[in-house]
């Protein structure tokens, strides 16, 4: 069944404690870029019964697989299969994904797995920091898991490489969803090449969320979207440097009532730029392909 997309830490911390033999399946998604320590946090702390998952061997594919490269690709059909089962996904268990980077992470497992058919999905807002604000119980160590029944299904949400990223820049909207001076093609520090993929707009994820890191309340949330032109109706895609901050916005359009799953363009610019006759835009502007 479908769920909204997000659960507060009270919501989750009562379905655990009234319901425990309904409790939802926790994946800890923490992750940053430049950084491996995920796991290492996760064994200091983490969400009872949480399985850890991780970003670059779970939620991505070898750069050239689906025709799609980037730093962190789409995975194949069956890899994501084996890797969810393997993290103890069922078919028919709900999952709630966290991290502790305001749920950019937790947000391209919530994407991928609605991508790949499983509904029952959700994210807890603001992750880790508000689950230890809240003072809720936490584990250390391993844990053993169980490997889960889950398997692909048929989703709602289109793979999207380079000429389909075009289409949506110039007959819908195409998002970056990167910071704004790195969208300008200031300040880039990532890929080699700066700049943004002509035609798209601005609209930075950290923009969505505030300094607790939960997503802006609905009606504020649809303010802001609203102002780079998602309205609900007109077709919208996002990208960001590797997929990982256009899932993010992705859950925004969803938590604001603003459309299901929008499609992301999962290599994104790191993808883009690996072909050097693809045009690129700088400054504030879209530009014009």
């Amino acid at each position: 069944m479908d769920r909204h997309p997000l659960i507060s830490p009270s919501e989750l911390y009562e379905w655990l404690r009234a319901r425990p033999g309904e409790a939802p399946l926790l994946l800890d998604v923490r992750w940053a870029l430049g950084a491996d320590d995920g796991y290492d946090s996760y064994l200091q702390g983490h969400l009872p019964g949480a399985v850890f998952v991780d970003l670059k061997r779970d939620l991505a594919g070898e750069s050239g697989e689906n025709g799609v490269g980037g730093r962190h690709p789409m995975p194949t059909v069956d890899d994501f299969e084996l890797d969810m089962a393997e993290c103890g996904v069922d078919n028919d268990r709900p999952v709630v994904c966290y991290d502790d980077s305001g749920s950019l992470a937790a947000a391209r497992c919530w994407w991928l797995l609605r991508h790949f058919g499983k509904h029952d999905v959700q994210v807890l807002d603001g992750g880790l920091s508000q689950w230890k604000a809240h003072r809720y119980p936490l584990e250390s160590g391993i844990r053993l898991v169980d490997e889960g029944d889950f398997s692909v299904r048929r989703g709602n949400t289109r793979v999207l490489g380079p000429r389909e990223a075009t289409m949506f820049a110039e007959q819908g909207l195409l998002l970056d969803c990167r910071p704004a001076d790195r969208y300008r093609g200031e300040n880039e520090i990532i890929d080699p090449v700066h700049g943004h993929i002509p035609g798209a707009v601005n609209l930075p994820a950290r923009s969505l969320t505030d300094e607790a890191g939960r997503f802006l309340p609905r009606e504020e949330l649809r303010a802001v979207l609203g102002a780079a032109g998602v309205d609900g109706e007109a077709p919208v895609a996002t990208y960001c440097g590797s997929g990982v901050q256009a899932s993010h916005v992705s859950l925004a359009i969803a938590v604001a009532g603003l459309g299901d799953v929008v499609p992301v363009y999962i290599g994104s610019w790191s993808d883009w730029i690996s072909d050097p006759s693809r045009p690129v835009a700088v400054g504030a502007e879209p530009g014009h392909m």
